[in-house]
C-alpha cells in the first residue's frame, strides 16, 4: 500500500504540472510587433498627428505599449539625418516603417530596403517623386497616403477676399523650385482677376530669400499674404508667422501647422487625418496586405482653421459666415 499509494501520488502531482504547463505558456505574452517610424520633422511638431496614427493602429488590435513597439526617428528639420536613421530601423529589423514630414524621408528608406514595407504619407506627387510606379499599382514594398498641400490657392484666396474684402493687392508667395507650385499659382492669378485683384508674387526659395520677400510687402501695397503650399515653408512656419506679425500683415496658410503657431489661418488638407488613413494602411499591412496591391490612398478631408487671438492682434473682425463654416477657431 506505502508503494501504490506513492506512484497515485508521483502520477498525480505529474498529471497537475502536465495540465499546468500549457496555461503558463499560454499565460506568456507574445513579443511585441516592432515599427519604426521616421521623420524629418520634430516629435512636438506632430504630437496630434502622431496619436492619430496610433489611435489607427489600436483600433485595428495593435496597442503601442501592450503589443506593439514604434521605434520613433525624429531628424528635427535634418533631413541629411534622414538615410542614417533609416538604416538604423532596418538593423532593428522592424516589420514596416512609417515615413512622413519630408519627401527626403521616403526616398531614404527606399534606399534603406527592398524588402520590409515602407508607408508614407505625402504632400507631393508620389509618382513623380519615385516613390511608386503609379497610384493605382504602386509595386514593390511602398505604399502610402497622398494629400493636398497646393492645388488650393485660389481656393484660400476666396477666404482672404471674404475676409478683407476691402482690400485690392494680397500678395502670393511661393517656392519656385517647388513643381506644382507655378500651375497652382496660375489657378491663383486666374481667381484674382476674376475678382478684380492684383496677385503679386513673391519667391523664396531659401531663409533669406523669405526676409527679402517680406520686405517688399510695403512697396507692392499689399494688404494681404497668400503663402503657397512647399515642405520649406512648413519647416520655416515660425519664422514665416513671426514675420507676417511683424509686418502686420493678415496671412493664410495651406496647413494648421501655422495656425498653431500664431498664423491667422488656413485651409488645406487635414494632415491629422491623413496620419490616421496611414495607420489604416499600416495595419493592413501588418497582417498580411501586400504594399504592392494597396493603391495610393488619396487624402481628401479639408479643414478651415481660425486663430481668433491673432486676428484680434490685427483688429480683423471674422464674419460669422466664415465662423460658422470653421473646422476649428482657437481662442
Amino acid at each position: 500500500m506505502p508503494v501504490i499509494f506513492a506512484r497515485r501520488k508521483f502520477l498525480a502531482g505529474l498529471g497537475s504540472a502536465a495540465s499546468a504547463w500549457p496555461l503558463a505558456v499560454r499565460g506568456q505574452q507574445a513579443p511585441p510587433t516592432v515599427i519604426g517610424f521616421l521623420s524629418g520633422q520634430s516629435a512636438d511638431s506632430r504630437a496630434r498627428d502622431v496619436a492619430a496614427f496610433r489611435k489607427a493602429l489600436a483600433e485595428n488590435g495593435y496597442v503601442e505599449g501592450r503589443n506593439l513597439r514604434i521605434e520613433y526617428r525624429w531628424a528635427d528639420d535634418h533631413d541629411d539625418q534622414l538615410p542614417e536613421l533609416a538604416d538604423d530601423l532596418v538593423r532593428h529589423a522592424v516589420a514596416l516603417i512609417f515615413c512622413a514630414g519630408s519627401p527626403t524621408a521616403t526616398l531614404a528608406a527606399k534606399a534603406a530596403t527592398s524588402t520590409i514595407p515602407i508607408v508614407f504619407l505625402t504632400g507631393i506627387d508620389p509618382v513623380r517623386a519615385g516613390y511608386v510606379e503609379s497610384l493605382n499599382r504602386p509595386g514593390g514594398n511602398v505604399t502610402g497616403v497622398a494629400f493636398l498641400v497646393s492645388q488650393l490657392s485660389a481656393k484660400r484666396l476666396g477666404l482672404l477676399h471674404e475676409l478683407l474684402p476691402n482690400v485690392t493687392t494680397i500678395a502670393g508667395l511661393l517656392n519656385p523650385q517647388h513643381p506644382a507650385n507655378a500651375a497652382d499659382m496660375k489657378e491663383a492669378q486666374e481667381s484674382a482677376r476674376s475678382l478684380g485683384l492684383k496677385l503679386p508674387i513673391l519667391s523664396a526659395s531659401t531663409e533669406s530669400k523669405i526676409d527679402a520677400a517680406f520686405a517688399t510687402l510695403a512697396s507692392l501695397k499689399a494688404g494681404a499674404l497668400l503663402v503657397g503650399g512647399d515642405a520649406s515653408f512648413l519647416s520655416d512656419r515660425r519664422k514665416i508667422v513671426a514675420l507676417a506679425a511683424s509686418h502686420a500683415i493678415p496671412a493664410i496658410y495651406e496647413l494648421r501647422d501655422f495656425v498653431d503657431e500664431g498664423g491667422l489661418m488656413s485651409y488645406g488638407t487635414s494632415i491629422t487625418e491623413a496620419y490616421y488613413q496611414a495607420g489604416l494602411y499600416a495595419a493592413r499591412i501588418l497582417k498580411g496586405a501586400k504594399p504592392s496591391d494597396l493603391p495610393v490612398m488619396q487624402s481628401t478631408k479639408f479643414e478651415l482653421v481660425i486663430n481668433l487671438k491673432t486676428a484680434k492682434a490685427l483688429g480683423i473682425t471674422f464674419p460669422p459666415t466664415l465662423l460658422a463654416v470653421a473646422d476649428e477657431v482657437i481662442e
